[in-house]
């Protein structure tokens, strides 16, 4: 069949929800049947996520080939269980960078160059590229911000052009608005939507669905205001209530029968029955009561807690396998520099210190490693959390506190932490690390083999800085393993002490590949140490 284009919009004000929407959604179409990818259109004019501050953007998630990306492209790949790639998530950046390279090459031919029709054919070029990458039979396609923004504009132009182009029968446009709450009075309005979908119309595109987002439910007679003021159907007027659980959000969508909707809509039928079993349980696994652990995340950006949306996903893949309700205590490494370390990490049945970059902060995340490696804490770092690790480490046994990564320390007399060498002469800072999958060796008898029971994996890398090789036959003799090594042994991934109960880290990022239905082994293994630890502290 033709490809089937779904694109989703969003109204009244951003962060609300299409991401999770959009991926909910592919997970029903997924379930009856059909090969399903997802992009992002981001409107702004960085060329990617990958130098923006996580304050700015929250997570920068990162793809098998190497593409640093929204943060959405998580919510993705997570919920409809497949590996994206690099034509997944878009930038305003992106397009004109691309169309102004034809333009100095002559490839137009000295015409001028405009909006309509260069950037938005550049813009509909890259949306067909999806499905001839990945191979998807429908491909939803997610626009970023608001309706009424003007940075967003050439990307609803475009989506607008999409239905002359692909047909009517092969694209179905879908509006998520919010439904605000008046406490004053206890009611509902639906007039913000009503004025988000006029500006949407007034751009050319008529909404087939509006997804009602809501802090409170939605009742008959505001769905019928919604559809007789938007001119669409009551059944296709979705209410979605906010939820504490987003993996209930696709059995939300199935009862209001929204696949079948969208099928009968763009004249296709379901191949198989869906199954939805599985997920159903494990949604109630999330639900059932479970005995707690508290897990201590110690970083520099804690309070945007999407900066670490994909670890917070992760420990909860793993504490439903282990049977554990995880709770994250947010730590913010700067106050560890500060204050006593007991106050804030003695109630901790495990530390995690996720990936990073830059200096502030760090000796607090370092104080949080000592206090794991000394209070024998299950401990699980990622990345810099790894490279911290090691110079923590580094400092007991060579009895020098100036020990540190070249990356914060460019004097150091032991720079445990180093450049990798084919990173030293590279200036730009965009797209210039390790990155994407790389081959990981696992040693045999280590914590990380018996994890993941297996001889070779592969996993997901962002970083510029290595473990030194001049320092790994003395942290060996001192009592740390290096699990997990690249191929031709040249870099350490995987580095464990001996000694401790659980005490890993990756220099890679397995937070990237959870699954709800598949949580990372290395996520399993920490959390049964510290289900582990507590019970044998009670």
């Amino acid at each position: 069949m033709k490809t089937k284009y779904i694109f989703l919009t969003g109204g009244v004000l951003s962060s609300v929800g299409k991401g999770v929407t959009g991926a909910a959604l592919g997970r029903l179409l997924k379930e009856r049947g059909y090969q399903v990818a997802i992009q992002k259109l981001d409107p702004y004019i960085n060329v990617d996520p990958g130098t923006m501050s996580p304050y700015q953007h929250g997570e920068v998630y990162v793809l098998d080939d190497g593409s640093e990306t929204d943060l959405d492209l998580g919510h993705y790949e997570r919920f409809i269980d497949t590996s994206l790639n690099k034509v997944c998530n878009v930038t305003t950046g992106q397009v004109y960078e691309e169309v102004i390279s034809k333009e100095r090459r002559g490839d137009y031919l000295g015409g001028t160059i405009q909006v309509i029709p260069h950037i938005t054919n550049e813009m509909k070029r890259r949306i067909g590229l999806v499905s001839k990458t990945t191979g998807a039979e429908i491909v939803l396609v997610e626009v970023g911000g608001t309706v009424g923004d003007i940075e967003s504009l050439p990307f609803l132009e475009s989506l607008r052009q999409m239905r002359s182009d692909v047909g009517r029968e092969n694209s179905f446009y879908i509006h998520v608005t919010w439904v605000p709450h008046i406490g004053a009075t206890g009611e509902l309005k639906t007039k913000p939507t009503q004025h988000s979908v006029r500006e949407l119309r007034s751009i050319g595109i008529s909404p087939d669905m509006i997804i009602a987002r809501s802090d409170y439910p939605v009742d008959e007679d505001l769905r019928d205001k919604i559809a007789l003021f938007c001119d669409v159907e009551k059944r296709a007027v979705i209410p979605m209530v906010t939820t504490d659980n987003l993996y209930e959000i696709p059995l939300t969508l199935e009862r209001a029968k929204v696949g079948n909707f969208v099928m009968e809509r763009m004249n296709f039928q379901a191949r198989q029955e869906p199954d939805w079993q599985p997920w159903k349980e494990m949604v109630a696994k999330m639900r059932r009561e479970k005995p707690e652990v508290e897990i201590a995340l110690v970083g520099k950006y804690v309070e945007l807690h999407d900066a670490y949306m994909s670890v917070r996903e992760a420990l909860q893949h793993a504490g439903i396998e282990v049977g554990v309700d995880v709770k994250i205590k947010w730590i913010h490494s700067s106050k560890l520099e500060k204050g006593t370390l007991t106050e804030h990490l003695e109630s901790a049945d495990g530390i995690l210190v996720p990936g990073g970059f830059g200096e502030r902060g760090t000796e607090g995340k370092i104080k949080a490693i000592r206090y794991a490696r000394e209070n024998k804490i299950p401990y699980l770092g990622l990345c810099l959390g790894m490279q911290l690790m090691v110079v923590e480490f580094a400092r007991q046994i060579l009895r020098d506190d100036q020990v540190n990564s070249t990356e914060f320390e460019p004097q150091t007399p032991h720079p445990v932490i180093d450049l990798m060498p084919d990173q030293r002469d590279i200036t730009e800072m965009g797209g210039t690390m390790r990155l994407g999958l790389y081959p990981c060796q696992l040693q045999p008898g280590t914590k990380a083999a018996q994890a993941y029971d297996k001889d070779l994996v592969e996993e997901r890398h962002r970083h510029r800085f290595e473990l030194n090789n001049a320092y790994r036959e003395i942290f060996e003799k001192a009592g740390m393993r290096f699990s997990g090594l690249s191929p031709d042994n040249r870099l350490v991934e995987i580095a464990e002490l001996t000694d401790h109960p659980f005490m890993l880290g990756t220099q890679f990022h397995p937070e990237f590949l959870s699954r709800p239905y598949r949580p990372h082994p290395l996520f399993v293994a920490f959390l049964n140490a510290v289900q582990g630890g507590v019970r044998s502290n009670e």
